[in-house]
């Protein structure tokens, strides 16, 4: 195989599906494609355009670009533009379905003809290879394992080369077309193996298949190989094959094939008629690669003016979404400030709503605490000061009038002030006026014993915790005088690194199981969680009552 068109010929039979017309009922969506395929015959440039169109419009179907681009590609490689082709086939892969493997296989087959009209001969073997994976149809692989001989050939691997020609010529079946390219193919293999084989017989065998099959691409190609085989043996017949390939040639208008026999005739030809041949040659030679660069030329411009346009539109649409989403984001910031201002509204007036019930359940709080403070301090003052008072006077036989007036002053004082929170300061020491308080309990039957209450114990111990455990310690002696039927009450004082621990302790009847704390006692728990201290009872039925307070100074 030495002619490039007839490479590009059996790959455009292979690839004659993708250039069948899609049916009528899809005209709508397939106008430009059909429109490029009916100027495929009268207007390339034309056809190129509208596949190209298809190309870089809005088509979602990727069936109808990826047969664009195969056919754009086949319009590119006839013209001689093998790079634009391979680029536009590549593209017609990249929009393939995956799971088509006969178009993939197709593609791929196309692919190695421009690498080999590009003399890449590894490409020629790398999409051959990929084509062979995808496909089982006989006709395509012969083509295929053919293809990728000749690669081999072409880079003097001939060992390889015949070996796959002898797949492809059992799958050909000795007859037809591809039968007599193999042939022919193998048979210069061998001979450029050994230029001493005599492939003449495999060569006349080949011609003589391709004129009864009226194959006259293929006998150019006969003609061409033996015009080369016997151009040293024989340069007559060279000469005589030489002729009948430029004739034919010239017949099929193939420019290639025309300069292809050129070329043998100016090595075949007596010498008075090489210089003939070499200036149509030249001339042939320049106008044919005028005629491919203003081919390729017209390809660039094509796309560079669907691009362009392309381009154009994507801007003026990109501009139109940028006013939409300007007028959006303005509606929007209309919006969510109209948004924020009735939300801000509403929680204004929840807020107002809010704070005007807490404030009215907040007075109302301050109403209870004050009246709570009040009955406490009723209790404390005069309650509690009654009862001490009267327990002095039942234990004592002999009253002086005079300390009992003072105790009735005082109390009257505390009494007028009652909603002061601290009493004012007293004239005795704090130590005395607790041993002057809890003896007062003391009675001929009730024997009350204070320990370590000295005045160094109470010197940082801050004014309102004083207050505090001054009434503490009067809640539980008037409980124990009231109900521990006790005759001995101890109590003992100590400080600690930074806080104070009392100990009250009696031998009374102590608590009753499951017995329930009333107000005088809940407020004592009370008091002394206001000032972070803690209160525990220890007791039991019969047992006697032991009571541990423990405070910080301040």
């Amino acid at each position: 195989m030495t002619k490039v068109s007839m490479a590009l010929t059996l790959a455009m039979v292979v690839l004659a599906a993708c250039r069948k017309k899609p049916q009528q009922k899809k005209a709508d969506n397939w106008v430009d494609y059909r429109h490029a395929y009916d100027l495929l015959s009268t207007n390339k440039d034309s056809a190129f355009f509208y596949f190209n169109k298809v190309t870089t419009g809005q088509s979602k179907d990727s069936q109808q670009v990826s047969m664009a681009f195969t056919n754009m590609s086949l319009i590119q490689s006839e013209a001689g533009d093998y790079f634009g082709s391979q680029e536009s086939l590549i593209q017609s892969l990249r929009y393939s379905k995956s799971d088509d493997h006969k178009t993939m296989a197709e593609i791929y087959n196309e692919l190695g003809t421009a690498a080999f009209n590009l003399k890449d001969w590894n490409g020629v073997i790398e999409y051959a290879g990929k084509a062979l994976t995808l496909t089982s149809d006989s006709n395509l692989r012969t083509t295929l394992l053919n293809n990728t001989a000749v690669a081999y050939q072409r880079k003097k691997e001939y060992s390889k080369a015949l070996k796959l020609y002898n797949q492809a010529i059992h799958l050909a079946k000795n007859k037809g077309g591809s039968y007599a390219r193999i042939l022919t193919n193998m048979a210069k293999t061998k001979w450029m193996e050994n230029p001493k084989y005599f492939a003449a017989p495999e060569l006349v065998k080949a011609l003589k298949i391709r004129r009864k099959e009226n194959d006259l691409w293929g006998l150019s190609s006969s003609y061409s190989h033996l015009a080369e085989y016997y151009r040293y043996s024989h340069p007559d017949s060279a000469f005589f094959y030489a002729n009948e390939m430029y004739r034919l040639s010239r017949q099929l208008h193939n420019p290639d094939d025309q300069l292809e026999a050129l070329q043998h005739l100016i090595r075949s030809a007596p010498a008075p008629s090489t210089k003939q041949y070499f200036l149509r040659y030249e001339q042939l030679s320049d106008s044919l690669q005028t005629v491919r660069n203003a081919a390729k030329n017209q390809f660039a411009l094509i796309r560079y003016e669907a691009e362009k346009r392309k381009a154009d539109n994507l801007k003026l649409q990109k501009d139109n979404t940028e006013k939409q989403y300007e007028i959006f984001k303005q509606s929007i910031r209309f919006y969510f400030t109209l948004f924020v201002i009735i939300v801000g509204c509403i929680l204004a007036i929840i807020w107002y709503r809010k704070r005007k019930l807490r404030l009215h359940l907040e007075a109302q709080a301050t109403i209870r605490d004050n009246q709570l403070k009040t009955s406490k301090k009723v209790h404390d003052v005069v309650a509690n000061g009654l009862y001490r008072m009267m327990t002095e006077i039942e234990n004592q036989d002999k009253l002086e009038k005079e300390q009992l007036l003072d105790q009735i002053e005082l109390m009257y004082e505390r009494s007028r002030d009652i909603s002061y929170e601290y009493p004012q300061e007293a004239s005795l020491l704090f130590n005395q006026q607790l041993t002057q308080m809890i003896s007062a309990f003391a009675t001929g039957e009730l024997k009350v014993v204070l320990v370590g209450n000295n005045p160094e114990l109470w010197a940082n111990v801050s004014d309102g915790n004083k207050f505090e455990i001054e009434h503490i310690l009067q809640e539980v002696m008037i409980n124990m005088r009231k109900h521990s039927q006790a005759n001995l009450v101890t109590l003992k004082f100590a400080a600690g690194a930074d806080q104070i621990k009392i100990i009250y302790q009696d031998n009374g009847i102590g608590l009753p199981q499951g017995y329930q704390f009333k107000n005088g006692l809940i407020s004592t728990g009370n008091r002394i969680k206001t000032i972070g201290g803690t209160i525990n009872f220890d007791s039991g039925a019969g047992k006697g009552l032991q009571i541990q307070i423990s405070f910080p100074f301040a």
